[in-house]
C-alpha cells in the first residue's frame, strides 16, 4: 500500500536521503535538489510529498497543479523518485495511479504533463507502459514532453 504525506521536520531527514542508482542520476534530481528547486521557483507552486509504503519513506513526488507563470506546465509531473532499493516493485506506478487519481478530482483537468530526459536507463519507456505518450516537443533541459489523457 503507497500512501503520500507532508514532508516534515520528522521525516525530511529520512526522506532526502532517498537515492535513485547512480545510472538514474542523470534523470532524476536528489529529493533536496528538488526542493531548492521548489522554492526556487515560486511560479512553479510545487506540491510535493513523501511516498511511503507502510511506515517507510520509500520516494518522492513533486508535481505542478495551477501555475503562476506560462513559463510553467500546469498539471504537470514534476518529479518523481523510488529509491533504488524500492524500486522494480510497482511502488513507482502505484504514486503515478495517486497523482492521477488527484488530478481526475480536479475540475476540467484533462491532460497530466510530464518530461523525461532522453539516453540509455530514461524513464521514458517507464511513462510510456503506464500509458503517456510522446508529443514530439521538447522542453526544459532538452526533455521529451509526454501526456497522459485523463478522460
Amino acid at each position: 500500500m503507497v500512501s503520500l504525506r507532508p514532508i516534515s521536520e520528522s521525516n525530511r531527514d529520512a526522506v532526502e536521503a532517498l537515492r535513485v542508482s547512480p545510472a538514474q542520476e542523470q534523470f532524476v534530481s536528489s529529493v533536496a535538489e528538488s526542493l531548492r528547486e521548489a522554492s526556487e521557483e515560486p511560479d512553479g507552486r510545487a506540491l510535493y510529498w513523501a511516498v511511503y509504503t507502510d511506515e517507510s519513506p520509500v520516494g518522492f513526488v513533486m508535481i505542478a497543479d495551477e501555475v503562476g507563470s506560462p513559463e510553467y506546465i500546469p498539471h504537470y509531473l514534476w518529479k518523481l523518485l523510488i529509491d533504488e532499493r524500492y524500486q522494480r516493485r510497482g511502488l513507482g506506478t502505484a504514486t503515478l495511479d495517486l497523482i492521477v487519481e488527484y488530478f481526475r478530482g480536479r475540475p476540467k483537468v484533462e491532460v497530466l504533463w510530464t518530461s523525461a530526459g532522453q539516453g540509455d536507463g530514461s524513464p521514458i519507456t517507464f511513462y510510456e507502459r503506464y500509458g503517456f505518450e510522446q508529443t514530439g516537443e521538447i522542453v526544459y533541459d532538452n526533455e521529451v514532453l509526454l501526456r497522459l489523457r485523463l478522460n
